[in-house]
């Protein structure tokens, strides 16, 4: 006999408790974004290879060790979406609405990495995440920080997570940094792992993201974003700050922060929990004002986040469960089942959760209506229905019509 079949690697089955967990972030997500006026859109969870390899950075950990990029039938190189920045900024261009701006984005869904599975995160992994899109002032940037603030708050996990910032500056900044970043690194070249000098060559910023512990003890000593931002970053990166504040969300300064990918400038950020280990951030991002020029649209410039929603599932202490409102049990006959069925299809008119139990028998269908958690069950035979609060016992026979007004009761 064969062995039964497994999950790949990396990833899961989301059921039960993971599930609850899994939704309420979404729905609480979905929820406080619509407060600031984000809407839903959905992208492919694969993309053109161009779409991620030409954004994210041809040296980036992500385009060169964790995609999954693959040929399809026709020859095309495809690959399965590992962020979703990229997506929502193609969408953005291939729809036409780079002319009606802004854009407040909310996503979420499936992302795709191949890399060691680890505590909270999986080759398959689910984000929630927003994009705005048009404006390029700090009071954007601090707006959608608080946006995921107020999502991590309502969620019941803030009191864990520290908000952490950190300025790329500007293009005339970021390329003062490189040239410094270029002349330090060149001092240590030897002592570089393989990688980092190839980074050296391309792009010295990634050096700071290196994971190598030879490399870490250099990064220690290499200079800092800050010494070398321009009146106008420095002046940017103080007007966040002050509308941080004016949004009541506490944060602390990093200039290790730095981001993964190639596409940000300015503003980077990490909330950031020591309640998982090592594998401490929790919600990211940074505004990228090139890349939907780069994609080949106008200059449009754009700030979001992403969070792991397997991660925040970890974090949240209790969720409140819904309970089932109503478990209908029938008698196993004809005439019990059609009175079930009709008693069913009564609530649900009225938006009260029914369901029907398949158990066998009256005892085994309470035994089911306990284990679901219910409020209440109906008991049907071929003369009553028969209404029982499963909390303290008590029940009465009650006709079809009066059955909803006694349940909201």
């Amino acid at each position: 006999m064969a062995p039964p079949l497994q999950p790949v690697r990396g990833t899961r089955d989301i059921i039960g408790e993971d599930a609850a967990r899994h939704t309420h972030v979404v729905e609480t997500a979905r929820r406080v974004t619509g407060l600031y006026g984000f809407s839903e859109w959905q992208t492919p969870i694969f993309e053109d290879t161009a779409v991620f390899s030409r954004t994210l950075g041809e040296t980036s950990d992500v385009v060169t060790k964790e995609m999954y990029t693959f040929p399809d039938r026709g020859g095309d190189s495809i690959t399965l979406r590992p962020e979703g920045t990229a997506g929502v900024c193609r969408a953005l261009i291939t729809n036409g609405l780079t002319q009606t701006l802004p854009q407040k984005v909310f996503y979420q869904g499936p992302m795709f990495r191949y890399e060691r599975p680890q505590k909270g995160r999986y080759r398959q992994f689910h984000q929630i995440g927003v994009e705005l899109l048009g404006p390029n002032v700090p009071l954007a940037d601090a707006e959608v920080i608080a946006c995921g603030w107020q999502i991590l708050r309502e969620l019941g996990i803030a009191k864990d997570v520290m908000l952490n910032i950190n300025t790329l500056g500007d293009a005339e900044s970021r390329a003062n940094y490189r040239a410094a970043l270029v002349e330090f690194f060149a001092g240590h070249a030897e002592s570089l792992s393989a990688e980092s000098k190839i980074r050296l060559e391309k792009n010295p910023m990634r050096i700071l993201d290196s994971k190598d512990e030879g490399d870490r003890k250099i990064v220690a000593g290499a200079p800092g974003s800050e010494l070398f931002l321009s009146a106008a970053a420095k002046e940017f990166y103080e007007k966040l700050q002050h509308d941080l504040r004016s949004f009541g969300v506490p944060f602390v300064q990093n200039p290790n922060i730095v981001r993964g990918l190639d596409y940000y400038n300015h503003t980077a950020f990490e909330f950031v929990t020591s309640a998982l280990g090592a594998q401490g951030t929790v919600m990211g991002g940074g505004r990228y004002d090139g890349l939907v020029e780069q994609m080949g649209g106008p200059k449009v410039p754009g700030i979001g986040w992403g969070a792991g929603i397997d991660r925040l599932a970890m974090l949240i202490e209790n969720i409140a469960r819904d309970k089932a409102s109503v478990i209908i049990i029938p008698e196993k006959d004809e005439v019990s089942e059609a009175n079930a069925v009709e008693a069913a299809t009564v609530l649900r008119a009225q938006n009260v959760k029914a369901e029907i139990s398949f158990q066998s028998g009256m005892k085994n269908g309470l035994k089911y209506a306990n284990r679901m958690n219910a409020k209440w069950a109906v008991l049907v035979n071929q003369r009553a229905l028969i209404l029982k609060n499963l909390d303290d016992g008590s029940q009465g026979e009650v006709a079809l019509e009066d059955l909803v007004a006694h349940l909201k009761r």
